[in-house]
């Protein structure tokens, strides 16, 4: 059996993770689709956003899509994943593994967050939140960019379908240079 393929798309609150998640998902329905705002609601209902706490769902979402991938299933990582090291132990764990960066500026990200709608999940006013010292990354905590992603999405000039668009063909790609 073939390894399924795993993407995690990364990039700061409001940078397009979940739509553009949800518009690969169209376009590749086999997909499973690993949100962090969904785990997180599941596994920690009253989240305190702590290092030992974001380590253990960091942790969890990679082995998620480990098991997925393990059993042929292609699947997509919707989660900021503000420290390079959990990137980078997807990147060990997973064979068949990219990753996609969405760069955003801080200040179109903020404002797209803060009209977002409640919906996969994501909860409400993070920016405003690091005012009151909540670890809001690219705020209050470091998101650390990624040093070598497979791809660079610049979501402040791309749309929504030509991000998933630009993904999709990342995993061909992918299929057709790794173990098939």
């Amino acid at each position: 059996m073939r390894e399924g393929r795993v993407v995690w798309i990364t990039g700061l609150p409001g940078s397009g993770k979940s739509a553009i998640a949800s518009a690969l998902k169209k376009r590749r329905p086999g997909m499973a689709v690993l949100r962090m705002d969904e785990l997180r609601r599941l596994a920690t209902p009253q989240p305190t956003y702590s290092e030992a706490e974001r380590e253990m769902m960091y942790r969890a979402m990679v082995y998620a899509a480990k098991t997925l991938s393990g059993l042929g299933h292609d699947a997509a990582i919707d989660a900021t994943g503000n420290l390079r090291r959990w990137r980078e132990l997807a990147r060990r764990e997973i064979s068949r593994f990219a990753e996609v960066y969405l760069k955003c500026p801080l200040d179109i990200a903020m404002r797209r967050e803060k009209k977002r709608m409640k919906r996969r999940g994501a909860p409400a006013g993070i920016y405003a939140k690091a005012k009151k010292g909540w670890p809001v990354p690219g705020i209050s905590v470091p998101y650390e960019e990624p040093e070598n992603p497979e791809l660079v999405i610049e979501t402040d000039h791309t749309g929504i379908r030509e991000s998933a668009r630009l993904i999709d063909g990342l995993l061909r790609r992918l299929a057709k240079s790794r173990r098939e």
